[in-house]
This record gives structure tokens, sequence and C-alpha cells, in this order.
């Protein structure tokens, strides 16, 4: 006999009595969608209505939701072994993601730290860079450099490396020194503001490669960013990639990365790292670092780590998406993506409310001109979100930015149909 689904409104009822739901103001949000399956780019309510999820639910579903080959390969490791502690003992899923993933980094990357999410791989990697020159006894070497407008989780560290904004205002003066350069779509000031600073103070420069995304997917020059690396290193800074969200396709390679001439020495991985199955972060680093760490004094060692720290069945769900990443249909797939949204972009020429349209790989965004100062706190997000999700639409703007981040399975007929939404939108304010 079926089950049958409770309905929408019995379960928001009951969600509303019991569950706190992050980045949600309560008083004016109080009713959270019951969400009963998701297929492909589509997510179907309690009482069956269809959403198309334009933002792969907070960028970690590459693949799509219910993708078979994914469950199966989560099935198949679940009845071999669930989960084993990780300080001292190994298993084989997570040899073979880390083997796999250094196959397709640069040369110096050698090492993998498992952790279970983005904030804490970033952790992770501060935590790496810090003790590296505390271990040599260098106690000078405090500072870490960010940019304006970068975000890097909510831990606590991740948020000392988050320009100061309402994400932790509450927490300011609690937060460890970070030196902030301006905004590198700023390319001059930037590259100005690396080049003065002082060089013994600095263990670590921190940065989201060619996209800032909470900060409002802010896009900016390849070349910017390697001639900031180029003067880090100079300055004797490890440079840290935060790829919780370029990577794995999302920019139309492999990593943001890939567009680099130079590397990073620490890069953290989370989101799509398993297709959106399970929660897992990675931080990756050179073999220079791990050594830094040897001793046969334990004070020395990494002091870091999570109870379900490379649970075998998230590196199962990573292995699966991995197999997915290294199909060519999965890179046709992106390139189609790509093209669909640069066909659409140009009809925006001079539009008079959607400005700024910009893409990168699979990722497209733009600003709903509003007259005022805009900001991620920006009213209209508020008016942007309701009229999707009216349409059909999983769309969460960033303030007044539209941004489509979707699943790389996303039918044409959906896109376009998401196009059609934003331009009849954009009508409405004209």
């Amino acid at each position: 006999m079926p089950i049958k689904l409770m309905s929408n409104s019995n379960l928001s009822s009951r969600d509303a009595a019991v569950v706190w739901h992050p980045f949600t103001q309560h008083q004016i949000e109080p009713i959270s969608i019951p969400i009963a399956s998701g297929k492909g780019a589509h997510l179907f309510d309690t009482e069956g209505k269809k959403y198309i999820d334009a933002i792969s639910s907070w960028w970690v579903n590459t693949h799509g939701h219910g993708h078979p080959y994914l469950a199966q390969k989560v099935y198949e490791q679940a009845l071999q072994l669930e989960q084993v502690i990780f300080a001292g003992f190994t298993h084989e899923p997570a040899v073979r993601l880390s083997e796999r993933l250094l196959s397709h980094l640069p040369a110096n990357f050698e090492r993998v730290f498992f952790s279970d999410n983005g904030s804490t791989a970033v952790e992770v990697a501060i935590k790496m860079a810090l003790q590296f020159f505390h271990n040599q006894g260098n106690t000078q070497r405090r500072k870490i450099l960010a940019f304006a407008d970068a975000y890097h989780g909510d831990t606590f560290g991740a948020m000392s490396l988050g320009a100061p904004s309402s994400f932790n205002d509450p927490f300011q003066d609690m937060l460890f020194e970070v030196e902030f350069l301006p905004s590198p779509q700023d390319a001059e000031a930037c590259l100005t503001a690396m080049s003065s600073l002082n060089t013994d103070d600095y263990a670590a420069f921190i940065f989201e490669p060619l996209i800032q995304g909470a900060g409002g997917m802010k896009m900016y020059e390849a070349s910017t960013l390697d001639a900031l690396i180029r003067m880090a290193h100079e300055k004797g800074m490890f440079c840290i990639a935060d790829e919780i969200m370029t990577g794995f396709g999302r920019t139309g390679k492999w990593f943001a990365m890939d567009y680099l001439v130079e590397k990073p020495d620490i890069v953290c991985f989370s989101k799509g790292l398993t297709g959106g199955m399970m929660a897992m972060g990675l931080t990756l680093c050179s073999e220079k670092i791990f050594q830094s760490f040897l001793s046969d004094d334990r004070r020395k060692m990494m002091f870091h780590s999570h109870s379900f720290t490379a649970n075998p069945l998230a590196c199962a769900a990573a292995n699966a998406s991995m197999d997915l990443m290294e199909k060519q249909e999965t890179w046709e797939s992106i390139a189609r993506v790509e093209a669909s949204h640069r066909a659409f972009a140009a009809t925006l020429n001079n539009h008079p409310v959607l400005k700024n349209v910009r893409i990168h790989g699979t990722i497209l965004a733009m600003e709903v001109e509003t007259g005022e100062t805009d900001g991620y706190l920006h009213s209209i997000r508020d008016d942007i979100y309701r009229y999707f999700l009216e349409q059909g639409i999983l769309m969460r703007p960033l303030g007044n930015t539209i941004y489509i981040l979707a699943p790389y399975c996303i039918e044409d007929e959906d896109l376009a149909y998401i196009y059609g939404k934003i331009t009849a939108f954009a009508q409405g304010l004209i």
C-alpha cells in the first residue's frame, strides 16, 4: 500500500513548532516548504508541486537530485562499512578518493586532510598555515590576508576571514586579526595594497578564486589573482584557494585554479565534492606543509578531527561523483549550460533593470537595478525570492543579485523557463 504523504500545511506547522532554520528570520519567514522528493533539477513538495532547483540547493547538487548511480554506490558502501574512526585506521574509499583528487590537481599538492564541511575545511587550512610557522618557532607570522567582500564560512575562524558585515557583526570583537585587501574587481587598488604589506607578519593569503560567491557572485580576472599569488609567495605567505563553491566544474574547468598560472599551496573543497549526496570537506596541501608537522614531539601534530572524519559513506559518494565528473557527457552538459547562459545574456544588453550580467562556466549572475545602495540585506531580495517560488523556481538571491547555479543535468526547457521568468520579473519593475 503506498505511503500517504503529509500535506504541506501539516508538515509546515509541525516544523514551525520545533525547528530553527539557517539564514532565516522566523519572525517574517515563519513557514518552510516541505520537500518530499527530488529528481534531476527538480524538487517536489508534499503536495506534488514542482520546483526547478536553480541554485543546486546551496550549490551542492552538481549532478542533480536522486541520482541513481550516487545512491547505489552509497547503498553498497553502507552494507560493507558505514563508519570507522580515522585516527589510526583507514579504508579504501578514503585512499582512493585522495589518489584520484590529487591526480586532477597541480603537482605541488600531495596530502589530503578530511573534515565534514566547507567551513571546517577552511579552518583546517588556516590551522595548517599558522601551525607551520609555530612548529618552526616563528611567532611573528600570525596574520591572515583576505579580500573585501569575502565569505569563507560561519565558524569563528571562517567568520574572521570575511570582511565585517551582517554575517559576523555580533561577534566582530571576538574574531582574530585579518587584513583585508580591496576588492579584486579593482585590480589596481588590490595589487597596490598587496605590494605595500609588511613581509614578515603574514602566514597566509586566502581567496575565493575568480568568483566571490556569497559576496554577490562577484567575478574578477585570473591575471589579477596570478599577480597577487606571485607577490604573496615572494613575501613568504602560503596561498589558500577556497574552492568550496567553484570546484568540480562550476567554472567550466575542474577547478577555478585551472585558469591560473600561479598555483596555491592549500585548497579547500566541499559542496560539489560529493555531488550533494553527503556532507564532507577536504583540505589539500603541499608536502612541504605536511613535513613541518612531522616530529618526535606529539605537540607538533595536527590537532584537528571530527567524529565523522573520512566517513566511508561520504567517501563513496565523492568517488561516485568523481566517476560522473570523469565522463565526457558531464562536460558536454557543462558546456551546454554555459552556452545557454551566454545566449540569454546577449538578449540583456542595455537592459533598463538587469545590470552587470556576467558568466563564468555554469554560473550566471546579474544585479536588479534598485536606484539605492545595494547589499545582501536589500529588501528586494524577499520580493525576488517569493516571486520565483510562486513560479516554481528555487532562486535564493544575494540581496539584489540574481544568479543561476543549477545542476549540470538541467534541461534546456527549464533554463528557458527560468530566463523567461527573470525577464518577466524585471519587466514588472519598469
